[in-house]
């Protein structure tokens, strides 16, 4: 009989669940709120990511092609045919060349150099400009979205407190999902900031690396052109895969007859 009564109070007991979406549901439309910001945060950050990564990985393989076969040509002209249009290097070319057509219009006494110089630096600025687009957002997610998830922290810690004060006793099912709540949210923004930092800190020293190749090749264009395509430096050839190496075949034995 005793077992029976202990069994049914048991069955009558409220059963809590804790989970991610009991708290998120305890947290009502300001812990989804916050929630949703920071998945919008997550997913553009990797976003940015990815297509920046390939839009810098096709600048650096499109340099190959100017390496190999640009300074072969016999010109500047001929040389642009033969890289891919609307690329970061044919768009140096182009500006260069059209610096040089400007510059012989001029009235004044303008030096050739200064001119082709400050050409060649503009677009240079228009290019690294391009590639350094999206990582200002990488930049703002890495910094905000800490403090995004601490909206969330500070506010399930005032619901818990809320329910404490209600039910005037710090029981477990009272501040459990408030509290639990409150630490979701700081290890949510902290998973959202972090790779936002590294992704952003790898892009733009990849970016460095693209303005340094970008600058030598400005640098070549203003020789080639003050030259009259005199200076120009050594293309380069890839080298070409060695052969598989031949098995080693036995030498033959000769056998002598007594």
């Amino acid at each position: 009989m005793t077992f029976e009564i202990l069994a049914a109070a048991a069955d009558a007991a409220p059963q809590s669940s804790f989970g991610f979406m009991e708290a998120m549901e305890q947290g009502g439309i300001i812990a989804w709120s916050i929630f949703t910001v920071l998945v919008i945060m997550s997913v553009g950050s990797f976003y940015i990511l990815f297509t920046k990564l390939f839009e810098q990985r096709k600048v650096m393989n499109q340099y190959n092609a100017v390496r190999s076969s640009f300074w072969k040509a016999g010109s500047l002209k001929e040389g642009a045919t033969k890289l891919e249009k609307n690329s970061a290097w044919r768009q140096l070319v182009d500006d260069a060349l059209s610096a040089e057509d400007q510059h012989s219009k001029m009235t004044d006494k303008m030096e050739a150099h200064d001119w082709l110089h400050g050409s060649l630096a503009r677009s240079e600025d228009s290019i690294n400009s391009k590639l350094a687009g999206g990582l200002p957002f990488l930049a703002t997610v890495g910094a905000t979205a800490p403090f995004v998830g601490l909206l969330g922290t500070v506010i399930g810690i005032y619901r818990a407190l809320i329910n404490i004060g209600i039910a005037g006793s710090a029981s477990i099912d009272k501040v459990a999902g408030p509290v639990g709540e409150a630490l979701i949210m700081t290890a949510i923004g902290l998973l959202v900031a972090v790779p936002a930092v590294f992704a952003y800190n790898w892009l733009q020293g990849r970016n460095k690396r693209i303005a340094e190749m970008l600058s030598a090749f400005s640098t070549d264009l203003l020789a080639n052109i003050n030259s009259n395509g005199a200076v120009k430096p050594v293309a380069t050839v890839a080298a070409a895969p060695k052969p598989a190496a031949r098995p080693a075949t036995a030498a033959p034995t000769t056998t002598i007859k007594k």
